[in-house]
């Protein structure tokens, strides 16, 4: 999709930009492939370590973590480690990450269920930017959104950049207005980033390498068919319900 995506707007300009565009494109869908087939879930590990790692450091930042009371009503979470951008007038970007919805019974984050993002867009940029993703899915409807096959950032399911800081735990009435809540960093700081018309999918592959079984993030999360957790996954779930509790009162 998100191939034809480029090919229909690289249509407007030269055949040389053309070949440029969808060059990256490709090169970032093959190094996906050539990463999913890593033995032992070697990568899937390396994902959940630095999934930890960028919310343990947003949530540490000085006026700039997650207020509690937002990350305690989450439905679900989604981490997108060091999630790459780039470009040559016409951009793209591509990511692997990581979501794991909140049990109703015991309120603490369940499985890992790995994903990946793409996404594309047009105008005058150049270079490329590696960017940390954390997406807050607030409501039943972006949770369904999230299991489905795909779903759109900003189309299918609108998304907001996410209030930060210990004064935002004031403002109780942003809480909840927003279907899903966008935190970002790039180059060491926490901020907005464009996120819009970004794509988010099963990582089959992924999960298979971690799993031993061809699990789409829906047969995770809401079915809890991965069965026997591996132990990097456990302590990716203890590490997030330490950074990110239940608070009751909620």
């Amino acid at each position: 999709m998100l191939i034809s995506f480029i090919v229909d707007r690289v249509n407007l300009i030269g055949a040389t930009m053309k070949r440029l565009a969808l060059s990256l494109i490709l090169t970032l869908v093959f190094s996906s492939t050539i990463w999913a087939q890593s033995p032992d879930g070697a990568k899937q590990r390396k994902v959940l370590r630095t999934a930890q790692l960028v919310l343990e450091e947003i949530q540490n930042s000085p006026d700039h973590e997650i207020p509690g009371g937002l990350i305690s009503k989450a439905k679900a979470i989604i981490v997108f480690p060091t999630m790459v951008k780039a470009g040559f007038f016409i951009g793209a970007r591509y990511g692997k990450g990581v979501a794991s919805m909140r049990s109703k019974e015991t309120e603490e984050w369940g499985a890992p269920a790995f994903l990946y993002t793409a996404g594309g867009s047009f105008g005058f940029q150049f270079g490329a930017e590696a960017v940390d993703l954390i997406l807050l899915v607030m409501t039943q409807r972006g949770l369904e959104g999230l299991l489905s096959e795909k779903f759109t950032l900003g189309g299918d399911i609108a998304v907001s950049a996410g209030p930060i800081g210990r004064h935002a735990e004031a403002s109780a009435d942003v809480f909840m207005q927003g279907e899903i809540y966008s935190y970002s960093r790039s180059k060491g700081i926490f901020g907005g980033v464009s996120v819009k018309g970004t794509i988010i999918t099963s990582d089959v592959d992924a999960n298979l390498a971690f799993y031993g079984k061809p699990l789409t993030a829906e047969s995770i999360l809401l079915f809890n068919q991965a069965g026997e957790i591996p132990e990097s996954g456990k302590q990716f779930i203890r590490i997030f319900n330490f950074l990110a509790p239940y608070k009751k009162g909620n």
